[in-house]
């Protein structure tokens, strides 16, 4: 006689350009390591599919121009090393801004660009 209590498989879903999509797990809550990984997963695509700003550039080139100044002002070994080094400093904030913005943008148009490729 044949066996009737079988394991049920689980069912597979075949898409028209030929993949196969799984449900994925029906029968138990995620574990904490997998919730984190989760959360983790798409906390960066939150922060990946936000468009840039000019605050969020200012704030990176302010950051990388105070630490280009701690560094001139204790590397050079002049008697104006102070001007010298907030001189350099701004400077630097000036570059700093409007490339990191453009930079961001172009590769926010990427990704937006490739997703939509995707779909």
């Amino acid at each position: 006689m044949a066996q009737t209590k079988r394991k049920r498989r689980s069912k597979h879903r075949g898409t028209a350009a030929g993949t196969i999509q799984t449900r994925g797990r029906t029968g138990r809550a995620p574990a904490a390591e997998e919730k984190k990984k989760h959360d983790r997963v798409s906390a960066r695509e939150a922060r990946l599919n936000t468009p840039p700003t000019w605050a969020n550039s200012f704030k990176r080139a302010s950051l990388a121009s105070a630490l280009m100044f701690a560094f001139i002002l204790l590397t050079t070994h002049s008697k104006n090393r102070f001007a010298a080094a907030l001189v350099f400093a701004l400077f630097a904030m000036a570059l700093y801004v409007p490339a990191g913005y453009y930079m961001e943008l172009y590769l926010y148009r990427r990704r937006q660009k490739k997703r939509a490729l995707q779909k």
